[in-house]
């Protein structure tokens, strides 16, 4: 019986391995590179970046910096740019101080962004927008 109330999503795949949490009454100061998944429910004060895996920022994390990652899905609070190289979604409670990079994006009816979009086409840089970010916001 096909069930019509249920709304398929193309989703962010939870990349093999395991995942890093940053729970709620956590603070990280400083940049955080990883491969795998992250899930911040904490605050994070720097840049975040993965060459290969995910990044969920929950209902209660906060981030302020820049975030790189194949996939990012955002029900939280981030104050920086976010460079989605494949896949980004924003969920209802999603709110975005910063530019937006993707190439493929979903947003949920509620998420509020205060920047401007950019579509990475399949000859675009995942970097792009680099040249316009100040030297200490650039991750290494």
């Amino acid at each position: 019986m096909l069930n019509l109330n249920k709304r398929k999503r193309a989703g962010i795949n939870q990349p093999a391995g395991k995942t890093t949490f940053i729970a709620g009454d956590t603070e990280l100061r400083g940049n955080l590179r990883f491969s795998g998944a992250v899930k911040v429910e904490g605050r994070v004060i720097g840049n975040i970046d993965a060459d290969e895996g995910a990044i969920a920022v929950g209902q209660e994390g906060y981030v302020e910096g820049i975030i790189k990652a194949p996939s990012v899905l955002v029900n939280g609070v981030i104050v920086g740019d976010v460079h989605a190289f494949e896949h980004l979604q924003l969920d209802a409670e999603a709110r975005v101080d910063g530019d937006l990079y993707y190439r493929f994006m979903e947003m949920v009816s509620g998420a509020q962004i205060n920047g401007q979009l950019h579509y990475l086409g399949e000859g675009q840089s995942a970097d792009a927008g680099n040249e316009l970010m100040p030297p200490q916001l650039k991750s290494s």
